[in-house]
């Protein structure tokens, strides 16, 4: 199964993207991590996807494309993508090396969006996603005990710099996979395990 899942900033692709990948036994393939374990060894891929991570702008494609193909060539049992493509000419780039089955895209109003990006918390040993609401204030992981943190990009003016970027570059992708027919469209202001149901049932429903 070859799956990319789309939806704007702080929508829980990447919470619902770890889960789909588990009942189907895929591989997660998230670019977002990609680029903060390069930014985390300050390598010269990190340093140049961090100069535009923290204003809440796109890593140039020519930075992402490339290291996307490589990862997803080593996947002979199928992937998920999450976090690319974020443009139009990923998009299409990714449709010249790689026949997709479905394209998940999980809408959230934007309202909705602000409140899960400013409550959002990050283990770095253990690369677990919290919401802070969940845990009852508790800062520390529940898997390995480890100070949870807030990433850098997570904040109201980048999150706002990011929706734009989203709503400019990102969505002309939709449209893009509709044509293609392989839009699957998901509610995700809901709780997380509902949002889940609907994924699986509808990605059964397409046969897959």
């Amino acid at each position: 199964m070859k799956l990319v899942f789309l939806g704007p900033p702080g929508a829980g692709k990447g919470t619902q993207a770890e889960r789909i990948c588990k009942e189907f036994g895929i591989v997660h393939i998230s670019t977002g991590e990609m680029f903060r374990m390069e930014i985390a060894e300050k390598t010269p891929l990190g340093n140049l996807a961090a100069s535009y991570i923290n204003k809440g702008e796109l890593v140039p494609d020519e930075c992402v494309i490339g290291m996307v193909k490589s990862r997803i060539e080593k996947c002979a049992n199928g992937f998920l993508l999450d976090g690319f493509p974020r443009t139009l000419s990923q998009a299409e780039a990714l449709t010249e090396s790689v026949s997709l089955d479905a394209v998940v895209d999980i809408e959230v109003p934007k309202e909705r969006l602000i409140d899960r990006i400013l409550c959002r918390r990050s283990c770095h040993d253990c690369d677990a996603v919290y919401d802070i609401r969940d845990l009852g204030g508790n800062e520390f992981c529940p898997v390995c005990g480890k100070k949870l943190s807030v990433r850098d990009d997570d904040t109201a003016e980048i999150l706002a710099e990011r929706y734009h970027v989203y709503e400019e570059k990102t969505k002309p992708i939709i449209e893009f996979y509709k044509a293609l027919a392989l839009l699957i469209p998901i509610d995700g202001d809901n709780r997380r395990d509902v949002v889940s149901e609907e994924i699986m049932r509808k990605l059964k429903e397409a046969g897959l």
